[in-house]
């Protein structure tokens, strides 16, 4: 069964007054437990795909469904609240809140959700030990490599148990044994949790792991492969 269901999407932006067409006309399903990356040049609107996907960016028109759910019949606040329990972000520069440690970055989105503190604190320790970092739980974003820091960056996406996590060149800034690390730590969690992951990524490696492939060329579906 289709957890996102989107139908003839688009979106156009304006600038100068000359109008610039990121997606047009997108149909798209996916299913719960996919492994999925969104690749395509530059300008191909993989970025403006995923944050419609993830209610950051409004279509210019179209319909966005998410178990059930019409994205877009929501008022901002709703979005939100809907954000903040059903969706799981990881963006290419990690966005770690540098005054708090690991274990605090993990935390703070289950402060958001009103859960007690005897659950986050115990919820944040077992997704660290499941990303390999639980001995730097109480380390600071500096005090951690790039992949460290995006590997936190995971564990506190999937802290609120999310329908879907959405991951936007994630592996953009680390090196090769890095990159390596994390995708195996994602596709560990994908093929025995059942987490559904959608990427968008340029990075061939990426590529390599994902078990669905959807390529946008100039905001279109040029070609969408299961393997």
């Amino acid at each position: 069964m289709a957890i996102i269901d989107i139908k003839n999407i688009t979106k156009v932006y304006n600038s100068d007054q000359i109008p610039v067409h990121a997606l047009n006309g997108i149909d798209l399903q996916i299913e719960a437990g996919e492994f999925t990356a969104i690749v395509g040049p530059s300008g191909s609107g993989k970025t403006t795909l995923l944050n419609i996907l993830g209610g950051l960016d409004d279509p210019t028109s179209g319909n966005i469904n998410i178990n059930g759910v019409d994205l877009f019949s929501l008022n901002q606040k709703q979005l939100t609240e809907y954000r903040l329990h059903h969706i799981g972000f990881v963006f290419q520069s990690y966005n770690l809140i540098p005054v708090l440690t690991a274990r605090e970055n993990i935390e703070f989105i289950l402060q958001i959700q009103g859960k007690d503190a005897k659950h986050f604190r115990q919820r944040s320790l077992e997704l660290l030990e499941a990303v390999g970092l639980v001995d730097k739980a109480d380390k600071m974003p500096s005090e951690l490599s790039g992949g460290q820091q995006q590997r936190v960056a995971v564990a506190r996406a999937l802290a609120s148990n999310p329908d879907f996590v959405l991951a936007d060149e994630p592996t953009a800034n680390l090196d090769s044994a890095s990159t390596s690390n994390l995708l195996d730590i994602m596709a560990t969690m994908n093929s025995e949790l059942g987490i559904t992951f959608i990427f968008s990524t340029h990075d061939q490696r990426v590529v390599e792991r994902a078990t669905r492939i959807v390529t946008l060329v100039d905001g279109k579906i040029f070609s969408d492969e299961n393997r």
